[in-house]
């Protein structure tokens, strides 16, 4: 039968790389671990682990079940600590995961009030599920993900919370700067500057520059929104923004938004969540205050 603590020895030996290192984590000796792995071998009746030298390799079946203990552990922690806050008269722990970069900026206003209205919530914002929010969703390592593209899936639902516009970016002295809109072929010759992400997943070019055959002449990326602002500011490339945040910027930088086409490109930020978390209140309470702060950017 395998428990959960066959369940915790693979991702720990997998997490840490080693016997020692996985043996010391989950307060263990080394020959207690190797004697824990050999008992559930056998109760299963095939090998979980190879040696390759030195090295421990996961067999086609250790790989499977680490995918099962990745996939019910997160849910079995989360069990433990709602368990845990209900027994201690808690509300909770709000987990918010980001999966754009320019929200970050776009959460700060909403933290702030929701802090001060919710005093026995804490709020933990993880980054590391850019791009894959929903498996963190289902993995119920998070309890809310905050997306400008939500991939609808059954036991998900998602609210829209904010309107905005994505706007091209550009130095105040640049060519293109008293533009109303642009067109994509006037980026041909232009350094596009956006943060590190697939190209597919950016507006300016699934929505904008692909649908008409066109290109920057250079792409670079950035990480950060205040050097990509620096450099914009500074004639070293373009960039495509939210206009709200642009605003944001315009009084410390030398910089203009322009309209991506005519009709410009409207974008929404939708806070995504479990169905089966629909009546957990400091939770909606989060949604319906990210609602009522922010109103919608005009065009």
């Amino acid at each position: 039968m395998i428990e959960r603590i066959h369940l915790n020895i693979l991702r720990e030996v997998d997490r840490q790389g080693s016997l020692t290192a996985a043996a010391s984590v989950l307060c263990l000796t080394q020959s207690a671990l190797s004697h824990a792995i050999k008992k559930v071998e056998q109760q299963l009746g095939t090998p979980l682990w190879k040696k390759e030298g030195r090295q421990l390799r996961l067999t086609q079946a250790g790989q499977y079940l680490l995918g099962v203990a990745n996939r019910l552990l997160p849910q079995f922690e989360h069990a433990e600590m709602r368990i845990s806050q209900y027994a201690e008269g808690q509300r909770g722990t709000l987990r918010i995961g980001m999966e754009c970069h320019p929200c970050y900026q776009w959460l700060l206003k909403i933290v702030a009030p929701y802090l001060a209205a919710w005093p026995d919530v804490d709020v933990d914002v993880r980054q590391k599920f850019q791009f894959g929010g929903v498996g963190a969703l289902f993995g119920y390592e998070i309890d809310v993900l905050v997306t400008p593209d939500p991939l609808y899936k059954p036991g998900l639902r998602y609210e829209p919370v904010f309107d905005y516009e994505q706007v091209l970016v550009v130095s105040a002295s640049h060519r293109l700067a008293n533009q109303d809109f642009i067109v994509p072929a006037e980026l041909a010759s232009e350094t596009l500057i956006s943060y590190p992400v697939e190209i597919e997943r950016l507006d300016i070019y699934n929505q904008f520059l692909l649908p008409a055959g066109c290109a920057p002449a250079r792409h670079k990326f950035i990480e950060t929104t205040d050097i990509m602002l620096q450099m914009v500011a500074a004639g070293r490339g373009v960039a495509a923004l939210p206009r709200w945040l642009v605003e944001e910027y315009a009084d410390k930088l030398q910089i203009s938004a322009i309209r991506l086409g005519k009709q410009g490109i409207a974008k929404q930020i939708f806070l995504g969540m479990r169905e089966s978390d629909g009546q957990t209140d400091y939770l909606q309470a989060f949604v319906e205050l990210a609602a009522s702060l922010l109103h919608p950017v005009s065009s």
